[in-house]
């Protein structure tokens, strides 16, 4: 098997190396840039580009924008904000919480926990083919 591995990486470094991958590679990279120039260069292109600039340029832009920070600078934004940490803290630190980490707790300690545990560890022992 360790042979197999060895053999499998030599070739795949091998071919990693090889001028014949470099050259492929080369041009691809030259192919894929010709196409993004001409895709620039297209009418089509240019009207994208424009739209695009026009859109982010755009009153609506401008209003969502401001329309979002208005959202994040609002007293709402910070009492969801509160109630989420809140409602965190409570969870970690509350009843709650607590019941949870006893149920897994229980869990792990308990016969299927350590059943659980043995039959990963024998799962980890396996002569794999």
């Amino acid at each position: 098997m360790e042979q197999m591995l060895r053999n499998l990486w030599s070739r795949l470094t091998a071919w990693m190396h090889s001028p014949e991958r470099s050259e492929q590679a080369s041009q691809a990279t030259r192919k894929a840039k010709d196409a993004v120039r001409d895709l620039r260069g297209s009418d089509a292109g240019r009207k994208a580009e424009s739209a695009v600039r026009d859109l982010r340029d755009s009153d609506a832009a401008r209003k969502a924008e401001s329309a979002m920070r208005d959202l994040r600078n609002s007293e709402t934004a910070r009492n969801l904000e509160t109630a989420a940490k809140d409602f965190g803290r409570e969870l970690r630190d509350g009843e709650v919480g607590r019941k949870a980490k006893d149920a897994l707790r229980d869990l792990r300690d308990g016969d299927a926990g350590r059943k659980a545990k043995q039959a990963l560890r024998e799962l980890g022992n396996k002569p794999r083919d």
